[in-house]
């Protein structure tokens, strides 16, 4: 039920309070009386009105004063003046001084209930903009970005810094970390917030599809090429393109990057018009750089044109103070795609989340919790709701035997891998056939509910 408004009436005049009183009441308000002026800091404090109702005339102290000594004390309470005196210059006078509106005697009901009305929606307004003001002071116009843990401050405080800036910027980590998440966080605080954002997964494409998906190409310039083609560059020029994987790059495309990133030109497969692009680029890889440079594995001059900024995002176990965050924000995000109510988790089903290692972080999380509220056959998920494959390795962190271990580093790769059998091959070292047989040997599944296969 809608709680009742307080109004706090200052009024000397009996009759004239009394009448106010039954208008208010009438008008579906709590409402209380004081007479003396000079007590009314004590009566704000111990009534709490969400509106001051006071006449110019009042015992103790003059009205003007009153009003100057309730605004400097409670700014943000609105104050409506009720006087018989009413004048242009008196108005005047009350509104520069801070009153919400001003009310002549003698008036009619609605016209109080009217005025009161509206300088409470005004005060609401002012609150809802007070508060909007303070989300982003401190921090948390990052609406998709979540987590109270160190590390997270520490990227909240980093990105603020960026904000409005153009610089380049490297974001490494795990996968499943979020690292994309908050490659659009950037963009949306950006002097660029209103041109596009392009994402590209380096490590999907092979590297002749990663240069005709990023220059574009001509005519004519390879088999299939039937028409010209605009690459990214041109496509998201003056907005933000985010590379991800760019660890997983050759040395001899790194040149071909580092060209566009040193210079903001390009040419397309098979062109030789050399073209502009005015874009920024966000960078993501889970690789460690500095060992692939010593490695001679990702060139140094192109390592330090991306590293300009540097936020390393830590992996969910290093962060478990952010795990029931994490799922308040998944069960409310999943709860409107999926239409069910979940209101959270049991408490063994926490304690289970918690304990987990979290191989695929974030994002094995999220697949965990809508796989737990589609099992779910009430208002909270237990433990049993939850894919076995998540508990299961938090019982695996020391394999006895080699075949344990095999089982483990297949079902962490492909959790990292957000269960992309392909990605999973090339990075176990092994070929798409050879992962299938294993994973049957195994007993392992490859196509967990809700991820699809890629």
């Amino acid at each position: 039920m809608k709680t009742k408004e307080k109004i706090l009436v200052l009024d000397h005049a009996p009759d004239m309070a009394s009448s106010i009183g039954i208008i208010l009441a009438r008008g579906g308000y709590e409402y209380t009386i004081t007479k003396q002026a000079d007590r009314i800091e004590k009566d704000i404090s111990e009534v709490h009105p969400d509106l001051l109702l006071t006449s110019l005339k009042t015992n103790g102290l003059p009205g003007m004063q009153v009003l100057e000594l309730v605004k400097r004390k409670y700014p943000d309470l609105p104050v409506v003046i009720v006087t018989s005196c009413a004048t242009v210059e008196n108005a005047v006078e009350a509104i520069k001084k801070g009153a919400s509106d001003f009310v002549a005697i003698p008036f009619h009901s609605q016209e109080l209930l009217l005025k009161i009305q509206k300088s409470l929606s005004h005060a609401r307004v002012l609150d809802e903009n007070r508060y909007l003001r303070q989300e982003l002071q401190e921090g948390r116009n990052f609406p998709h970005l979540v987590g109270e843990s160190p590390a997270m401050k520490e990227i909240f405080r980093t990105l603020e810094k960026l904000e409005d800036t153009d610089c380049r910027v490297l974001l490494t980590g795990d996968s499943g970390t979020g690292k994309e998440v908050v490659a659009r966080a950037i963009h949306r605080n950006s002097t660029r917030r209103d041109q596009k954002f392009c994402a590209v997964n380096c490590a999907a494409l092979t590297e002749s599809l990663l240069e005709s998906e990023l220059f574009g190409h001509e005519k004519g310039a390879f088999t299939g090429a039937i028409a010209t083609r605009k690459g990214l560059f041109e496509e998201t020029d003056g907005g933000i393109l985010y590379l991800d994987e760019i660890g997983e790059m050759s040395t001899a495309f790194q040149a071909k990057l580092l060209r566009v990133v040193e210079q903001n030109e390009f040419q397309r497969v098979g062109g030789t018009k050399t073209l502009k692009s005015d874009i920024r680029i966000l960078a993501a890889t889970n690789r460690n750089l500095q060992k692939e440079i010593a490695e001679g594995n990702f060139r140094e001059d192109l390592y330090y044109r991306l590293c300009v900024v540097h936020i390393h995002i830590a992996p969910l176990r290093e962060r478990r103070e952010d795990i029931p965050l994490f799922i308040d924000y998944f069960l409310g995000k999943l709860s409107q795609k999926m239409s069910k109510k979940v209101e959270g988790v049991s408490k063994e089903a926490m304690q289970a989340l918690l304990a987990n290692p979290w191989p695929g972080n974030i994002r094995e999380l999220e697949n965990a919790l809508e796989r737990g509220m589609i099992m779910a056959s009430g208002g909270v998920i237990q433990l049993e709701d939850l894919p076995l494959s998540s508990l299961r390795r938090s019982k695996e962190r020391d394999p006895k035997t080699l075949e344990e271990l095999e089982r483990l580093l297949i079902e962490r790769t492909l959790s990292e891998c957000n269960w992309n059998k392909s990605l999973t091959a090339k990075r176990i070292g092994i070929g798409r056939r050879t992962l299938y047989d294993k994973a049957k040997r195994l007993g392992i599944s490859l196509d967990p509910q809700n991820v699809s296969d890629t």
